[in-house]
């Protein structure tokens, strides 16, 4: 269904699938990285592969402008900016900050994700938190407001999460089918490790989980084509109650759009023999290692993220994927995930964002 759906090609893909033997160890299972952190250049990440979709409709519908919002290192707005810029769209950016005023009177620190917002000349709209809640609202309001002017604009939601965004993830999933197929996982030294043909079907799927988008697409893909028996989402903000309730509505929105994708159901942690009904996707949301906030890392998951660094070589960031790798760990380590499982790791990016917690580190750095 998705390749009747307009698309711009933007990822760099297939993304590999690689292995780092040393990471087991740490982890407890036998991790498989898919590496979307590959998905471009300075635009990479996951998000990208929801603008394929989001951007083509912006196009069909002759837009000039394309509206989004996120937090102020808003990895999703970057990527947004970024690729508007190379497709000759206008981007205009609602960020969250904890004062709008001072930060429209005081220069903004350039780094990260902002730092490239500025440079490809998005235009930065500062909200705060309370505003931030009524963010489509106010999106819906921008996009009048410039068509009034002549302007056609498109709003994309927070994290290009809607049901058209998560069709991004059914075709990484449908990626990964083909890849596994095709015998092109590898190990730490680049061989082969699965035949072509002999297709493993991995325990597990799992990634970080910021605006639900992701998640709904992964699941309903990793159950079309047979990638996995479930997903675990690790949330790094809000709730359990909040993320099932969104990935729900962003599944019944993808089934919309392509009817022969499965249901989604909901499993409790640790309940791996409960049968799911109508041959649903199985998702288990997991909210147990957001850390103190959203963006913010507790002191053991910083010096996680710097030990799997020094191990493996492999660079994680502490909004998204350092909280969703640790949390993997520790579902592994209290038995939720069984040790030993093939688990895919969906690696979603986010480097910039590090560069701009830099000093957050220095602690565990020096250790």
């Amino acid at each position: 269904m998705t390749e009747r759906l307009p698309r711009i090609a933007l990822v760099h893909g297939p993304t590999p699938i690689v292995r780092r033997p040393v990471l087991d160890e740490i982890i407890g299972a036998r991790i498989w990285l898919k590496r979307d952190d590959m998905t471009g250049g300075a635009e990479a990440g996951n998000k990208i592969r929801k603008l394929e979709f989001l951007l083509a409709d912006a196009r069909a519908k002759r837009a000039m402008t394309v509206i989004t919002c996120g937090g102020l290192q808003s990895n999703h707005a970057r990527a947004t900016a970024i690729t508007c810029a190379a497709l000759g769209l206008r981007s205009v950016l609602f960020l969250r900050v904890p004062d709008p005023a001072r930060a429209r009177e005081t220069p903004l620190e350039l780094t990260g994700n902002v730092l490239l917002d500025q440079l490809v000349g998005a235009e930065i709209r500062f909200i705060s938190p309370d505003e931030y809640r009524a963010r489509d609202g106010m999106m819906e309001q921008a996009r009048v407001e410039l068509a009034e002017l002549g302007e056609a604009a498109y709003v994309v939601p927070e994290g290009g999460s809607n049901g058209l965004g998560a069709m991004g993830y059914v075709e990484a999933m449908r990626e990964t089918k083909e890849q596994i197929d095709l015998g092109l996982t590898a190990d730490a030294h680049g061989g082969s490790v699965y035949n072509a043909g002999n297709a493993p079907r991995f325990h597990v799927v799992a990634h970080a989980c910021g605006s639900g988008g992701t998640a709904a697409g992964v699941a309903v893909g990793a159950a079309r084509f047979g990638v996995a028996r479930e997903t675990w989402a690790f949330a790094v903000c809000d709730d359990r109650t909040y993320f099932t309730k969104t990935i729900a509505r962003i599944g019944i929105e993808a089934r919309g759009i392509d009817p022969t994708l499965p249901p989604i159901a909901f499993i409790e942690p640790g309940s791996s023999d409960v049968v799911a009904p109508d041959g649903a996707a199985r998702v288990i949301v997991d909210d147990s290692a957001k850390g103190p906030a959203y963006a913010i890392m507790s002191d053991e998951q910083k010096r996680f993220i710097v030990r799997i660094a020094r191990a493996t070589g492999l660079v994680l960031d502490p909004v998204y994927t350092g909280k969703a790798l640790f949390g993997l760990a520790q579902a592994i380590g209290r038995g939720q995930i069984p040790r030993g499982a093939d688990v895919l790791f969906l690696h979603t990016g986010g480097l910039p964002g590090l560069l701009a917690q830099g000093e957050d580190l220095r602690g565990p750095l020096s250790s």
